[in-house]
């Protein structure tokens, strides 16, 4: 199962790296930019096909892909008579779009998966069900039974547990009349809660433990709970980001001394893919918990890698958009000072500072392959 596990992650890896580069494909198409190839993987072609003026295919190396736009600068060469459609002769405006397109379906893969965790799979959350009676409590003395369902609280039908538990505890020990469904039969229980010290506070409860499993939301709560937690895995993205150069002495120290992974700490693709199949291999999951958190985990990874493919330094997305903006700010100028529009900027010059960049993400991947597979990060899932 762990196997199978690693296998769906790699194929959902793929899939959204695919998705990303589709974002360029079809904003570049839409502007007539020129696409030579689209392509998954890297390496040795194994198939391809001409399709129109772009060849699609498939490379040995399964280790993403990528889409071809021709022209990404003033020194490249272009097909006779197609020198217009070169993306670095695009406006700013649209090379911001095609640029951003793929971060941008990240955060619609990663919503919808979230949407299709709360509506379809369902989240952990505290049920209705008495899991267990707290012995001389007020549940006891009225009779309730482990395994009966709370339906309504004072007539008042229980949505949400969370919050519906709230009328019980701010009871202030009046009567509470709770209908329960114990093995298909409703009944009526009169009861009062108690005031009780619980962690050094008091508080009103009437001494029973829920149950805990996934429950699904309707339509319009899914829609608002996917908003809220992409939200927050956005920001959770940024600050990990900011935090991340902090974190690489102790990612040194795990993996040349054998410390202890951090869970919070830096992870690489090999760790989240076993990290992916312990959650789906583990017997202490149900199917649906299994699932639950295998969606959680891509949703969550997806989000991150729109963050980190905006970072403005090339040659991810955002050191290219950061290069489309600089020449606005220069045309901005030009224009004040009542002269032509500069040239687009050479993205080549640049290339020094592209290869520092380059070995710097290739040291911290090659460390955290080796520390996922000689120090993996370990869940208890």
């Amino acid at each position: 199962m762990q196997f199978l596990g690693i296998i769906a992650f790699i194929v959902a890896l793929l899939l959204s790296v695919m998705i990303h580069e589709f974002g360029h494909y079809i904003t570049a198409r839409r502007f007539g930019m020129r696409i030579s190839e689209f392509f998954v993987g890297f390496g040795k072609r194994i198939w391809s096909t001409q399709r129109g003026e772009t060849e699609f295919g498939i490379k040995a190396i399964p280790a993403g892909g990528y889409c071809r736009i021709d022209g990404m600068a003033p020194n490249d060469v272009m097909p006779e008579g197609e020198e217009d459609r070169a993306f670095y002769k695009a406006s700013s405006g649209r090379k911001l779009i095609v640029l951003g397109a793929g971060s941008f379906l990240h955060f619609v893969i990663g919503y919808i998966l979230l949407f299709t965790l709360f509506a379809g799979v369902g989240t952990t959350q505290v049920l209705p069900v008495i899991g267990e009676v707290i012995a001389d409590s007020a549940a006891q003395s009225a009779g309730i039974k482990a395994g009966d369902e709370i339906i309504a609280i004072n007539g008042v039908k229980v949505e949400r547990w969370f919050e519906d538990v709230e009328v019980i505890r701010q009871s202030q020990g009046s009567e509470l009349v709770l209908t329960v469904d114990r093995d298909g039969t409703l009944i009526e229980v009169v009861t009062a809660a108690r005031l009780t010290e619980i962690d050094g506070s008091k508080r009103f409860v009437l001494g029973i433990i829920n149950e805990v499993g996934l429950e699904r939301s309707d339509l319009l709560t899914s829609v608002k709970n996917s908003g809220t937690v992409t939200k927050s895995f956005l920001t959770e993205s940024v600050k990990s980001l900011i935090a991340l150069p902090s974190k690489i002495p102790a990612l040194w120290g795990q993996t040349v001394r054998g410390e202890e992974r951090d869970v919070n700490g830096l992870v690489g693709v090999v760790g989240v893919a076993r990290v992916s199949g312990d959650a789906v291999s583990s017997d202490k999951l149900t199917v649906r918990e299994r699932l639950a958190t295998f969606i959680l985990i891509i949703a969550s990874l997806n989000i991150f890698v729109g963050i980190f493919n905006l970072l403005p330094i090339l040659p991810l997305d955002g050191g290219h958009m950061a290069v489309a903006i600089a020449d606005e700010i220069r045309a901005l100028f030009a224009r004040i000072r009542r002269r032509p529009r500069p040239a687009a900027m050479d993205v080549t010059v640049l290339t020094p500072v592209t290869m520092v960049v380059f070995v710097i993400l290739a040291s911290l991947t090659l460390l955290l392959l080796v520390a996922d597979v000689i120090n993996p990060v370990v869940l208890n899932l």
